[in-house]
């Protein structure tokens, strides 16, 4: 945007020169300046748009690599944005990251080919995030269900029969009444 600010206030002596530069082209080498003009077109919306959706995970801006038209113009012809795609400290922080990580690397209309690897290495990790989160979850709650129940499990069969009997042969009733309420 700012080029073509600069070049429209030369005036139009460069415009006139840069006209007739293309009108001294001949008709392939027009198509291939146009096609040229749509490729840079889409490379740089292309990388806009994992630059928007990545916001604070983008490294740096943008970095291309140019080709030479034969107006003697540089065009991008690819392009490449870097990103933090390392896991968080936690599952609980990986797993939104990598979400964002993947909607980063989604984003273009058109994903290339890189693209979509990160994207399923994004998602790799979170499965892995939530994995780990689940496992932590359940370490939680059987060092909580051993901690509650010093009890030993004789089943509700055994607990019955000895109530039957009269007898329970050790003070658990009201642990197990307890339980069960």
């Amino acid at each position: 945007m700012i080029a073509s600010i600069a070049s429209s206030s030369l005036g139009s002596r460069s415009d006139v020169s840069a006209t007739s530069q293309i009108k001294a082209l001949t008709p392939e080498q027009q198509r291939q300046v146009q096609q040229l003009k749509e490729t840079d077109r889409q490379v740089g919306a292309h990388e806009q748009a994992h630059i928007s959706v990545g916001a604070d995970l983008v490294r740096g801006g943008a970095t291309f690599t140019y080709q030479t038209g034969p107006d003697d113009q540089r065009y991008a012809v690819s392009g490449e944005v870097s990103i933090d795609a390392s896991p968080g400290r936690t599952p609980e922080e990986t797993i939104p990251k990598a979400q964002h990580i993947r909607a980063a690397a989604l984003a273009p209309a058109d994903p290339s080919v890189q693209d979509r690897s990160v994207a399923a290495k994004a998602s790799a990790m979170e499965a892995n995030a939530r994995v780990e989160l689940s496992t932590q979850q359940n370490d939680e709650t059987s060092e909580l269900d051993t901690s509650v129940s010093s009890v030993p499990d004789r089943g509700p069969v055994s607990f019955y029969q000895a109530i039957a009997q009269g007898s329970t042969g050790d003070e658990t009733v009201g642990g197990w009444l307890d339980a069960f309420t």
